[in-house]
């Protein structure tokens, strides 16, 4: 076993700090567990004590961790969920981590933990997994932000992110998984990946290695939903909704956005300047103010 210990409320000192965010005190966070199905049961951090104001969903092969920073700097009670598959949530038998089988098991946790929420924000996987929730159960989608993501991406303008997921399945360290991941992520500070592998990963008794996540491994057999059936729920939003797209990211192109206009007129689209794929671990500070913003 290796001397890495691991805190998992431990850690939010360290990400304020990194944004140069004011922290006294530790913020109320509790991990709860909800079962959605037989035999599965999804798990997700509460901030605060009072009903939940938003609701996140984190992308895939990450957790509800990624949006520990845009919570200290919100300041407000929401609730993050991780998806079926990640963080601390069962796997599937069956590996569906899609975004219409994710919306369900979503819906039962929403349903009981915030079903008042202001708006839920999805990145990646878990904005197509909010555009779902959005057709699937419209009561619990009030407002509706999507982080770097249409239904218009693909397997070629997320080939990065899908090359990285597509890694080793174990580590001999810690060392070799921090490496791995500072080369695919040259953008971000070490510091933060060190958290973010923490958070992500688990030691074996072996001293070894691996994702927390089921690494589910797009290969090219492996067939993948039409994500393009999602621009219909596009079209049937009814409530406030807004991109956030990353600058530097080539998953969300301008046709994206030209598309997402012509369904949704209405939608407002913010570019973040010196953030990728992920805007909230590359601008937390901005992120959580367009989200204050959009929703008061």
């Amino acid at each position: 076993m290796s001397n890495v210990v691991y805190d998992e409320f431990g850690y939010f000192a360290e990400n304020a700090a990194e944004v140069g965010l004011p922290y006294s005190e530790p913020p109320t966070v509790t991990r709860i567990e909800v079962e959605v199905a037989p035999g599965q049961r999804l798990s997700a951090l509460r901030w605060g004590t009072a009903a939940p104001e938003f609701v996140f969903l984190h992308g895939g092969a990450q957790n509800s961790h990624t949006w520990d920073t845009v919570a200290l700097a919100l300041g407000r009670p929401l609730l993050a969920i991780d998806l079926p598959g990640h963080g601390h949530s069962d796997w599937r038998p069956d590996q569906a981590y899609w975004p219409e089988e994710n919306a369900r098991g979503v819906a039962h946790v929403v349903r009981q933990l915030a079903p008042d929420a202001r708006a839920v924000i999805g990145m990646s996987l878990g904005g197509l997994s909010a555009l779902a929730l959005s057709r699937q159960a419209p009561e619990l989608v009030r407002r509706l932000i999507l982080v770097d993501v249409t239904p218009g991406v693909t397997r070629d303008k997320a080939s990065a992110i899908t090359a990285f997921i597509s890694g080793p399945e174990s580590f001999a360290s810690f060392d070799e998984i921090l490496e791995r991941t500072v080369l695919f992520n040259p953008t971000r500070s070490e510091s933060s990946l060190r958290r973010g592998i923490l958070h992500n990963a688990t030691e074996r008794p072996d001293g070894s290695w691996s994702w927390r996540y089921d690494r589910f491994v797009l290969t090219e057999g492996t067939t993948i939903p039409d994500f393009g059936n999602l621009w219909d729920a596009v079209s049937a939003v009814d409530v406030p909704f807004m991109l956030v797209r990353g600058a530097d990211s080539p998953v969300v192109d301008d046709d994206d956005v030209s598309e997402l206009r012509r369904r949704s007129p209405a939608v407002r689209v913010e570019l973040v300047a010196d953030a990728g794929h992920s805007v909230q671990g590359d601008q937390p500070l901005v992120l959580a103010e367009l989200i204050s913003d959009f929703v008061g």
